[in-house]
């Protein structure tokens, strides 16, 4: 990845050159996530849970972001994922 005069992030892949721009780009917390799906789209929500303290009987989720992936989309992130967390537990060991 290199940057050029306008900020962008550049990679290529094969042939195609993308450019990764960042300028609307937003960084959220979440510490729950949750997924549902239908036929055309799989929809991912994330949100945070201040139940901290032990078990109780009820937990409010405060959702704050929903992304909607198409069914390959959302395969592509898949395994992105499950090689980031295989990476991440190389170097600092098993998640559990």
């Amino acid at each position: 990845m290199s940057d050029d005069r306008s900020g962008l992030k550049t990679t290529i892949s094969g042939q195609t050159k993308i450019k990764w721009d960042d300028s609307k780009l937003r960084t959220t917390y979440a510490n729950v996530c949750n997924v549902a799906t239908t036929r055309e789209e799989v929809m991912v929500l994330f949100g945070t849970s201040q139940a901290w303290m032990g078990a109780t009987e009820e937990v409010t989720v405060a959702l704050t972001d929903r992304v909607l992936l198409n069914p390959h989309a959302a395969k592509r992130l898949a395994a992105m994922l499950n090689k980031t967390i295989e990476e991440f537990e190389k170097a600092y060991g098993s998640l559990g």
